[in-house]
């Protein structure tokens, strides 16, 4: 498992949040039951940063609070069986690792700092929820749809919940 974390903007936790997430991500992957090791990368930057993002890659000039970007196209989330074909394994596989290239996930710290004060819980919660939330992403989910948002609302509760992590 390679999970490179950039910190663009310093931010400072008061948890130890490498390991922390870490356990999120593979608490998601094993979730979803991915049989790869995979390869994340997860940078942490503020609202400017999450918003020049935001607006390169989906068209909308305002900040939020995590942006995604799968590197694999799922038929149905999270269906991993024909990922290892030659050709897929080719676009979707580091060839010096052969972990599977889940993809990117950016938060904005800042966005994150201020729902966690609004919805009243910790930046801790809030960082996690982010994390476990856009590793679904990664993995074919979305919430486009009341039935979709369901779907992923229990999916991140769960993974959640299992760690341990709730809302304080």
């Amino acid at each position: 498992m390679t999970i490179l974390m950039e910190n663009e903007v310093d931010a400072s936790f008061d948890f130890e949040y490498e390991k922390l997430l870490e356990e999120v991500i593979i608490q998601a992957l094993d979730y979803e039951k991915c049989p790869y090791e995979c390869e994340i990368n997860l940078t942490f930057t503020d609202d400017d940063g999450i918003r020049i993002i935001n607006s390169e890659f989906r068209g909308l000039d305002i900040p939020t609070d995590v942006l995604s970007f799968p590197m694999v196209e799922y038929e149905t989330p999270a269906d991993f069986e024909n990922l290892d074909s030659d050709e897929n394994f080719a676009m979707y596989f580091n060839p010096e690792s052969g972990e599977l290239l889940l993809g990117d996930i950016v938060i904005s710290v800042e966005r994150a700092k201020l729902q966690a004060k609004e919805y009243g819980h910790s930046l801790k919660r809030e960082i996690c929820f982010l994390t476990a939330h856009s590793m679904l992403h990664l993995m074919g989910y979305d919430h486009m749809t009341d039935d979709e948002r369901v779907i992923m609302e229990k999916k991140q509760d769960d993974i959640l919940n299992i760690l341990g992590i709730t809302r304080d």
